[in-house]
């Protein structure tokens, strides 16, 4: 497979850090050009991050010298010295909007983890196990940008990664409605609890923005090209409420679903096991064997015990039981900040890598 040399843009926080930390080893991609805004640039990364470097693992040895660059200043000159970059920064949407489209008019694919270009109808949101075949769209964004190059792929909201992944071998039954409560771990916000003290024994019913992410993107994710554009599916119909809880990482999600033409357990069951996506017939280095993990125990998934399946890129599932009000209810769980964020931003670049789109 080719080599590629790659940047990370928005280095310091808490997302950039945890694609530092992953990228250390990946057997494609090669770091060799760290960005974050002016004030840290200048600075070597061990430097910049300092006392807020979050990961369970050391800062890679090979970059803690590396002098950190002004993502928006020095754009033309990352934009050369690099393949292609992931890009995790904290602006206001606006600017990250402007800032990732000046990076793929410069013909430097962005993989971004940011919200800004989620519902641009020619950037594609891809989970590589859902919608691979939405990369396709790419061609006409590259007219629209005038670019040969240079590209933007956004990442879904971490949230969804723990109960669409479980929709999705559903859809052929005719899922009608989901109630998904998700409740959160704090690295979400990008904090631990040494930064975030009050969330200690505390759980906040809100999280700005999050439930209208939440019910609108799975449609995106499950919607079909149509021209220049994708369109959104219409159904099923979504209603969400997430939580911020007492967690370091992982976000939990109580499911209830209704169906067209309802399955029984043991066909769900089925689905779930049997379930391969492309990012597992493409053998991609950081996919899951098994993306669906279920427990037949009561009291699992637990954040704790579960969060790091696979490496933190599977989703574990449980307690699927019939409900009341809805067809079946069913609890499930994924790393936030693994497969939730840096772990999907760079799966979604081995797909990417695979198609032939970074070439």
């Amino acid at each position: 497979m080719k080599q590629y040399n790659v940047g990370v843009i928005g280095a310091t926080g808490m997302v950039g850090q945890r694609f530092v930390s992953l990228l250390e080893h990946h057997p494609w991609f090669h770091v060799t050009v760290l960005a974050a805004s002016s004030r840290s640039a200048g600075k070597t990364y061990a430097e910049a991050v300092g006392a807020r470097w979050a990961m369970p693992t050391p800062i890679p040895e090979a970059l803690t010298g590396l002098v950190v660059r002004d993502a928006v200043a020095d754009a033309e000159a990352i934009a050369r010295d690099v393949d292609f970059v992931f890009c995790a920064v904290d602006m206001p949407k606006a600017e990250i909007r402007a800032l990732e489209e000046r990076y793929a008019k410069l013909e430097c694919p962005v993989i971004s983890n940011n919200s800004a270009h989620r519902h641009t109808k020619d950037v594609p949101m891809i989970v590589p196990e859902i919608n691979a075949e939405h990369a396709q769209i790419i061609d006409a964004q590259r007219k629209r940008l005038g670019t040969k190059r240079g590209f933007i792929a956004v990442k879904s909201n971490c949230s969804l990664q723990s109960y669409v992944p479980a929709l999705h071998p559903l859809l052929g039954f005719g899922v009608t409605k989901v109630l998904a409560c998700t409740y959160q771990a704090i690295s979400g916000a990008g904090k631990t609890f040494a930064t975030w003290p009050e969330m200690v024994d505390n759980v906040i019913p809100y999280i700005g923005g999050e439930e209208e992410k939440s019910e609108i993107e799975p449609l995106k994710l499950w919607g079909h090209i149509e021209g220049d554009e994708i369109v959104e599916a219409t159904t099923p119909s979504i209603t969400t409420q997430c939580l911020r809880v007492p967690v370091s990482d992982g976000h939990m999600a109580a499911v209830f679903m209704s169906f067209e033409h309802k399955p029984s357990i043991e066909q769900i069951r089925k689905a779930w096991a049997e379930f391969r996506g492309p990012a597992q017939e493409l053998e991609l280095p950081s996919a899951p064997k098994q993306f669906l993990h279920y427990f037949e125990e009561p009291d699992r998934p637990q954040t704790k015990l579960d969060r790091n399946l696979e490496n933190g890129m599977a989703v574990s599932i449980g307690r699927l039981r019939e409900d009341t009000q809805y067809d079946y209810k069913f609890v499930c769980l994924s790393h936030n900040t693994l497969r939730g964020a840096a772990g999907g931003g760079i799966l979604m670049a081995e797909l990417l890598a695979k198609l032939g789109y970074l070439d």
